[in-house]
């Protein structure tokens, strides 16, 4: 209860006769605009009224949604837009940082360049004696040339850096899948630094809900963001470098996105990437992931953690394809998605240092070990670096510790999936201002165990795992941690999974530890610093059957007990007794969506059901 009420979700009804006591000053001031002008609202249907309409609150904004289900909204995402929210922030304030920094030194470079007088001849004599050297006069040319030549250059310096420092502009965003819009409005809304936001979807009543909920929500709103009836691939294509930060929040894949989506973010721009459909990205279908994402998923219990990094590889390699490339900021896995945030730059030479941030993983069958093989190596012959295919295998046929096969996935993103500083600063920006994050118990756990992750491990094993193959009792956590820190190597969690354990100690090295339980002395270190301080790492959801809702405009009928959930059904069922079956949409969506479920296909038997 408490949650629901910090996050701010209000969900109210609008009166037939606009009966508005219980509605605060600003609220009431909307309704009576609304009441005002009626007819911009109706969007072509004449029969239709507010009453059908429930307003939704999130953060500072406020939309209206309509009670036939015909804009897709889903409130768990509040986690999503609070976490993109906190990154702009920081993103806004890095770029500051950049950009003064560019500034300071051009503005070095200029103050270095001589000023006063036009230097003499170089020989003191020829100062003195004057029409002994007949190239005294050459001499004095020259050097009034030089002066002249550096007077420019230091006055166009001054003039450049002037003019970048005045041309620092508010970062232009881009919702390239608006739907209802709340996304682009919260971001209007609650970041003041932001200049115009474009809306985009392909859905002509999204469209029109987008317009209507962006007037709903005032001066400010309209003034920032745009909505357009567009495809967000032919848009992105036709502007390109054009916007600071891309916003990818599809249903379902954002593969086909990615190519036009690098093109349109300027350099050193801000790209923010959801993708939902963890059902291909975990191994539930390793040859549709392989078709749209280039490459194989394999089965574990770091599933999750891999599907961040195909992600960042698919991204990477589409860079690639225009002489760019991604840094990874933050990549999270939450609810029942993961989420990206990189920054694209262009660099021609860059590009050739990818396949040292890619690798290939080979995955025993039979036990919990992995092992990681890069697709490229560097030497350095005479002074330059040369790249190379990267040396393999780096297993031999069958696993060392059980025998077994292995099997082979990837390529994935081996380098750093989070950027620490700006971790760091996210979440003292978040707890500095926690009453304007409704889901701030959430982001702020995610991000404290995102910040204790080592950030050049990748991949995980797990310790229920490692004893299951060995049929023993799993020691305590903080035990094991203990003999890993001992043996002189590091070791911490993941923010993907509670009982994750990230290490750079080899395989070898873990099964010995299991085998022989060496040192299991306590270390001062192996405690988490959270665990010290009482901070909750994994916040549970608010409620039961917190997932994803049902794709806009679909119809709810009462054989989706199974998905739905029995009482909304029997509510549902009673409610087509009175009025006749008709269109119906659930304030509260009950339907839990299990990942790693085939049901996350959109072309599958339980979807064509729906």
């Amino acid at each position: 209860m408490r949650f629901l009420i910090g996050t701010a979700l209000r969900l109210r009804r609008i009166p037939s006769k606009w009966n508005l006591s219980f509605c605060s000053s600003a609220s009431c001031r909307r309704f009576h605009h609304l009441e005002q002008s009626q007819s911009e609202f109706d969007m072509g249907d004449a029969g239709e009224k507010f009453e059908e309409y429930t307003i939704v609150q999130e953060g500072e904004a406020e939309i209206l949604l309509h009670s036939g289900n015909r804009v897709f909204y889903n409130k768990t995402q509040v986690n999503n837009r609070d976490m993109s929210i906190a990154i702009l922030r920081t993103f806004i304030s890095k770029c500051k940082e950049e950009h003064a920094t560019k500034f300071s030194r051009k503005a070095h470079l200029a103050s270095k360049m001589p000023e006063g007088t036009p230097p003499g001849p170089i020989s003191e004599e020829s100062n003195i004696v004057q029409d002994e050297e007949p190239q005294e006069d050459c001499e004095m040319k020259l050097n009034q040339s030089l002066y002249e030549m550096e007077t420019i250059l230091r006055e166009s310096h001054k003039t450049i850096a002037s003019k970048e420092k005045e041309e620092l502009k508010a970062p232009k965003v881009l919702e390239a899948l608006a739907a209802s819009g709340l996304r682009s409005i919260r971001y209007a809304r609650e970041i003041d630094e932001l200049g115009q936001i474009v809306a985009l979807d392909c859905d002509k009543v999204c469209i029109e809900a987008c317009k209507r909920n962006v007037q709903f929500n005032g001066s400010v709103a309209s003034s920032k963001v745009e909505a357009h009836l567009a495809d967000a691939r032919v848009y992105m294509l036709t502007h390109p470098k054009e916007f600071d930060v891309v916003d990818l929040d599809p249903y379902g894949s954002p593969s086909v996105f990615l190519d036009s989506a690098i093109q349109t973010v300027v350099d050193g721009g801000l790209l923010m990437c959801t993708a939902t459909d963890l059902a291909v990205l975990c191994g539930g279908n390793a040859a549709v992931c392989y078709s749209k994402y280039g490459s194989y998923p394999l089965k574990g219990k770091y599933c999750h953690e891999m599907a961040l990094r195909i992600l960042l590889a698919c991204i990477e390699t589409h860079a690639n394809r225009h002489k760019r490339y991604i840094v990874p900021i933050l990549s999270v896995h939450m609810d029942f998605y993961i989420r990206v945030f990189v920054r694209i730059f262009t660099s021609a030479n860059e590009v050739k240092n990818t396949p040292l941030r890619l690798s290939y993983v080979y995955q025993c069958i039979g036990c919990d070990s992995f092992h990681l093989q890069s697709l490229g190596r560097t030497s350095i012959k005479n002074n330059s670096v040369k790249h190379a295919p990267g040396f393999g295998p780096v297993v031999p046929q069958e696993c060392s510790n059980c025998g077994k096969k292995f099997n082979m996935g990837g390529p994935i993103w081996s380098a750093p999936i989070h950027d620490q500083e700006w971790v760091a600063s996210m979440l003292a920006n978040v707890k500095a201002m926690k009453d304007r994050y409704p889901a701030y118990e959430k982001i702020s756990a995610v991000l404290t165990t995102v910040l204790e992750e080592l950030p050049d491990v990748p991949l995980f094993v797990s310790l229920h795992n490692l004893c299951t193959t060995l049929k023993c009792t799993p020691p305590p956590a903080a035990m094991l941690r203990s003999a890993v820190i001992n043996a002189g190597y590091r070791i911490s969690g993941s923010h993907v999974n509670p009982l994750a354990l990230k290490t750079d100690a080899p395989m070898d090295v873990i099964w010995d530890i299991m085998r022989c339980w060496a040192n299991f002395a306590q270390a001062v270190t192996a405690s988490w610093k959270t665990q010290a301080e009482k901070v909750r790492r994994f916040v549970p959801n608010p409620e039961r059957n917190w997932g994803p809702k049902i794709r806009g405009g679909r119809q709810i009928k009462s054989k989706h007990a199974s998905t739905l959930g029995q009482m909304s059904v029997n509510g549902l069922v009673s409610h087509e007794r009175r009025n006749g079956p008709q269109l119906v949409a659930l304030e509260t969506d009950e339907r839990h969506e299990h990942i790693g479920h085939k049901g996350d296909e959109p072309d599958s038997k339980r979807e064509r059901d729906l």
